[in-house]
């Protein structure tokens, strides 16, 4: 019977090896820092959606975004559609639960957004229509999934496929990026000294 160190070692194991892999998908989070900012810059907004864990990870990465990451800057419009109980069960109610997200980037999107969406399994059904309505609205279109990408990854402009086939590690790996990508926002909007 294994004993609590052991699995904390052996968790602990599998979450380093996933992280140490983030290395190998370096040029896509190159990418996606690069379309976030100029998004920005450009008078744009960043749309997170995902599922479960990854709609609070959606919730989140668009607060940093928002209020603040590790310096105080100006807020940068962002937005997590996973939050609206009224939207999203008015949605669900009215049209199915697998249009929630793209309802709302038909209403809310502009041409030159960038719209994320967040499932591990890169397959969930309100996700995946949720990429397909963003790239009708002429959005950059990003998903993070874990390594195998599934159909997200190819209705996506970037794929942020994180280095693990387990849900949870997959998870762990994207609010590390995310932070990662906070970081990098943060230090092109800082205000000057």
């Amino acid at each position: 019977m294994s004993t609590f160190s052991d699995i904390f070692h052996q968790q602990l194991a599998a979450h380093r090896t996933a992280a140490e892999r983030l290395p190998e998908i370096l040029p896509e989070l190159e990418r996606l820092s690069g379309a976030i900012i100029d998004c920005l810059n450009a008078g744009r907004k960043v749309l997170f959606f995902g599922n479960g864990g990854s709609a609070a990870d959606a919730q989140h990465l668009a607060a940093e975004f928002v209020i603040r990451y590790r310096i105080n800057r100006r807020s940068l419009p962002s937005l997590a559609l996973t939050t609206d109980t009224s939207m999203l069960t008015a949605c669900g109610n009215d049209f199915g639960f697998e249009t929630v997200f793209a309802r709302q980037i038909e209403g809310l999107a502009n041409a030159g957004d960038v719209a994320i969406g967040i499932t591990t399994s890169g397959n969930s059904a309100n996700v995946l229509a949720g990429l397909v309505a963003a790239k009708e609205k002429g959005c950059v279109t990003v998903c993070f999934t874990a390594e195998s990408g599934g159909k997200a990854a190819a209705l996506s402009d970037i794929a942020i496929k994180a280095p693990s086939p387990i849900t949870a590690h997959a998870q762990e790996c994207h609010m590390i990026i995310g932070h990662i990508l906070c970081e990098m926002v943060d230090r092109a909007f800082a205000d000057p000294v």
